[in-house]
């Protein structure tokens, strides 16, 4: 009898630990999965075609802090250049043509062009239908997919990733298959800055035309832009 009893003593103990064990990892399953629901909550809001109808340069100085995906790899905005349908620096200034036609467009499409026959560079289309207005994201600050964009820039200084228009097309794998694209649709993630950031402002780079205009827009402070303001 005692020995019978000892049995029933021990499976009992074993059931009993065995639903503290289940117990237990569902318990840790769920919390794991309230802590992945807080982190989605916290995530600013993704930007929408609407976001970018603006003007040029207040949409610049608006993607400041502003963090960019693409297929899952990429960074925080902290640099900008805006262009305008009356800039003579703009793509658009003499209007339409095949190669500029997306900054013409609805706007909250990518823009992607060649530049100097090297490399691709990304620009988010602006204002209404019909003008002719974008902004040229010309640095981030890496946060995501750190190893992938390392492998395609061949280096690993996390500062020059993505610290010129080139260097973000290339770290970010930008192509001209991308041109007119949406970017609130995969492959593109834009989400609005969690904060405010501090802005400087100051003339353009590599233009010659209307080189004196403070549309170039910057995270104060930031070690990523492609040079001091």
């Amino acid at each position: 009898m005692k020995a019978a009893s000892s049995s029933r003593a021990r499976t009992a103990n074993c059931w009993r630990k065995a639903a503290c064990t289940r117990a237990c990892g569902s318990t840790r399953a769920a919390a794991s999965s309230a802590r992945a629901a807080r982190r989605r909550k916290r995530l600013p809001r993704k930007l929408r075609p609407a976001d970018f109808a603006g003007d040029a340069p207040d949409v610049a100085r608006a993607l400041i802090g502003a963090v960019l995906l693409v297929d899952g790899v990429g960074g925080r905005i902290v640099e900008t250049e805006a262009y305008d349908r009356e800039d003579p620096a703009s793509h658009s200034y003499s209007g339409p043509t095949p190669r500029n036609r997306v900054m013409f467009g609805p706007p909250g499409r990518a823009y992607v062009y060649r530049s100097y026959g090297i490399h691709w560079c990304l620009n988010f289309v602006c204002r209404e239908e019909g003008h002719g207005a974008g902004v040229l994201i010309r640095a981030l600050e890496p946060l995501e997919g750190m190893d992938v964009m390392c492998e395609r820039r061949g280096l690993h200084e996390p500062r020059l990733l993505c610290s010129g228009p080139g260097r973000v097309g290339q770290a970010l794998a930008i192509v001209h298959d991308f041109n007119g694209h949406r970017l609130d649709q995969a492959p593109f993630e834009v989400r609005a800055a969690d904060r405010d950031y501090e802005v400087v402002v100051g003339p353009r780079i590599g233009i010659s035309k209307a080189a004196d205009v403070p549309w170039r827009f910057g995270m104060a402070g930031s070690r990523f832009v492609s040079r001091p303001f």
